[in-house]
């Protein structure tokens, strides 16, 4: 099969969907990989390491003339022109885009979202999701780093003792779970917080303290024991009480990384104003969420924090507010690494042996990642 992987053209995307290494693999199948000069380069990837493991580097065109196309992002509009119907397009293409899904429906295109992919152990290894929250949460401890003012461990020297930096970690999910090993790293002290209590025993192996709210009623308690493995939603008597702690907890904070995204709706506000006024001069915020959230008062999508401007470095009454929007791009050589890796996994699904597609519908993983065919938009 002719595989085609462009160069990535959304603004600050660095990351590429093939690597050397995973081009490399796919020669060794039989297929003919052909690579758009430069599309690699932003992500440490050469031309010269492409042409290395047997690919053919070439321009935009056939890059995207491909049968096969591998992308990060969704293609843009001027992309979708230069693909051809009935060619197949894999990437992250957002499966609650509407609008998008039905421009590459209208292009002819089998397309799969890889993010569609069901959370089971079978699709850990195409897990794109989890093995860019992982980088992200890294990038977003590094970032507060570099922002904040002062150390992170705490130093003894003979001008003095400096403390510790006190880090709230807000979601622990895999963004939030590597964000409190990397601040652990550093030397920070670390609390974190989480709809579920069911996370306690994974934040405190990690070195952090958990936010914990004890519980009033037997109702709660069920819900915090869940079922079948799976944490059940608080009640709001919970949560309730769960938010005046955290408030307390933030307003003691050096640095807040908050983490928490649901996919196809707005993220939920974390962090109110009224928090931010109560945290100290010089603190940081790091949303993770940025420009995912509710509308703040700039008139703009917010993150967990409605001060959160996308984009943007911005301080608010005397806190640091960094809204990037991308950190997986931002490391972009391993998350290219990573998503490559998945992009690989992935295929081993939909191409046979002869390196022909082949779309089992039986399969779940397939299913699930199958957005259009025939011209429609499978997914409402």
């Amino acid at each position: 099969m002719l595989i085609g992987v462009p160069l990535e053209t959304a603004a600050g995307e660095s990351r590429v969907a093939v690597t050397p290494e995973t081009a490399k693999k796919y020669v060794a199948q039989g297929h003919a990989v052909k690579v758009q000069s430069g599309a690699g380069v932003a992500a440490s990837a050469t031309d010269a390491a492409y042409e290395a493991v047997g690919a053919q580097i070439v321009d935009r065109a056939a890059a995207l003339g491909a049968d096969l196309v591998l992308k990060v992002q969704r293609p843009s509009a001027d992309e979708l022109a230069l693909m051809k119907p009935g060619a197949t397009l894999v990437g992250m293409l957002n499966p609650f885009d509407k609008d998008g899904l039905a421009q590459i429906a209208a292009a002819g295109l089998v397309s799969f979202a890889l993010e569609a992919a069901p959370r089971t152990t079978r699709a850990q290894s195409m897990d794109v999701l989890s093995s860019q929250a992982n980088i992200a949460g890294y990038k977003a401890v590094i970032m507060a780093a570099d922002k904040y003012q002062k150390f992170f461990p705490m130093l003894m020297t003979a001008a003095g003792t400096v403390k510790a930096a006190r880090v709230v970690i807000l979601g622990v999910g895999v963004a939030g779970l590597q964000a409190i090993a990397t601040a652990k790293r550093l030397g920070a002290v670390i609390e974190a917080s989480d709809v579920r209590p069911s996370v306690k025993e994974q934040v405190e192996s990690l070195g952090a303290k958990f936010i914990d709210v004890p519980y009033e009623t037997a109702e709660e308690k069920e819900a915090a024991e869940g079922v079948g493995g799976y944490a059940r939603p608080m009640p709001p008597s919970w949560l309730e009480r769960q938010k005046v702690e955290v408030a307390k907890r933030v307003a003691l904070a050096d640095v807040v990384i908050s983490t928490a995204l649901i996919p196809g709706r707005a993220a939920p506000v974390l962090i109110t104003e009224d928090m931010v006024r109560a945290m100290k001069p010089g603190s940081v915020i790091i949303d993770i969420a940025a420009g995912k959230g509710p509308a703040g008062p700039h008139g703009q999508p917010g993150g967990n924090c409605p001060l959160t401007e996308a984009g943007r470095v911005v301080v608010r009454h005397g806190v640091t507010i960094v809204g990037e929007t991308n950190l997986p791009a931002l490391v972009a050589a391993d998350a290219s690494a990573l998503y490559a890796r998945n992009v690989l996994d992935f295929l081993k699904l939909i191409i046979t042996k002869e390196g022909t597609l082949n779309v089992p519908m039986d399969d779940d993983i397939v299913a699930a990642c199958l957005m259009t065919r025939d011209a429609q938009v499978l997914r409402a």
